[in-house]
């Protein structure tokens, strides 16, 4: 069983940008987070191992050892197989994004970083570790409510009836905002291994999901799977 976390989170901030850097640690330092920094991948791994960090923000474009690189030799290190990832990076293209998650990413945002909706992330990271059971009645994000004791669903105060299997598919992603699933992932949470499913069919769910909530709110990431926006 995995011990609590401490009240104080610790976070690493990898960018090769001081400027960067400076703004992150400024604004994380005024939410009461603790911090370090390193300018390159390797440096990251040399402090992580010392400050075990909570959470890692990290920049794709580095000298020494590139972020997808420092990722996935992360990952690799038991110590760190549950430590939230975050890729802060300028470079939006597709293949960057898949690369990081392929890496062991859990969230990806664009340059430039808008402090305040980073902090919405991180304080969401804060809130999942102290409730690892999502022990929640109803989830509200943006006008949409999902009531897990009522199986119900309400956009902007009108209900919308959702089979079982959606209602749980949406239910789910929605629980940890942002955070990417593969199908085999979803697959496992919802279907369960004793049923046999394809993985397109959850790819037919989510598009029954869309057409009934919006197409917002449960983003495609091409090449790698599906995550709740809140954006």
């Amino acid at each position: 069983m995995t011990a609590p976390k401490s009240a104080v989170y610790k976070i690493l901030v990898v960018d090769d940008d001081p400027d960067i850097v400076e703004l992150l640690e400024f604004n994380l330092k005024k939410e009461g987070y603790l911090t370090a920094s390193a300018g390159d991948g390797r440096k990251a791994l040399e402090i992580a191992a010392s400050f075990n960090p909570d959470i890692i923000l990290l920049d794709v474009m580095m000298p020494h050892l590139d972020g997808i690189a420092t990722c996935r030799l992360l990952r690799e290190n038991p110590k760190f197989k549950d430590t939230y990832i975050l890729f802060l990076t300028a470079r939006a293209e597709e293949f960057s994004e898949v690369a990081a998650f392929e890496a062991g990413a859990d969230d990806f945002i664009a340059k430039p970083i808008k402090p305040r909706a980073l902090l919405g992330r991180l304080a969401a990271v804060k809130r999942r570790d102290q409730d690892p059971h999502g022990a929640v009645d109803a989830i509200d994000i943006n006008g949409l409510r999902i009531d897990r004791t009522a199986f119900a669903v309400y956009q902007d105060g009108k209900k919308i009836s959702l089979p079982k299997k959606e209602f749980e598919l949406l239910a789910f992603l929605a629980a940890t905002p942002h955070k990417v699933f593969n199908r085999e992932e979803l697959l496992q949470n919802i279907w369960g291994n004793d049923v046999f499913v394809l993985a397109r069919t959850v790819d037919v769910h989510v598009r029954k999901v869309r057409e009934k909530v919006g197409d917002h709110h449960i983003q495609t990431i091409k090449g790698v799977g599906y995550k709740f926006n809140v954006d």
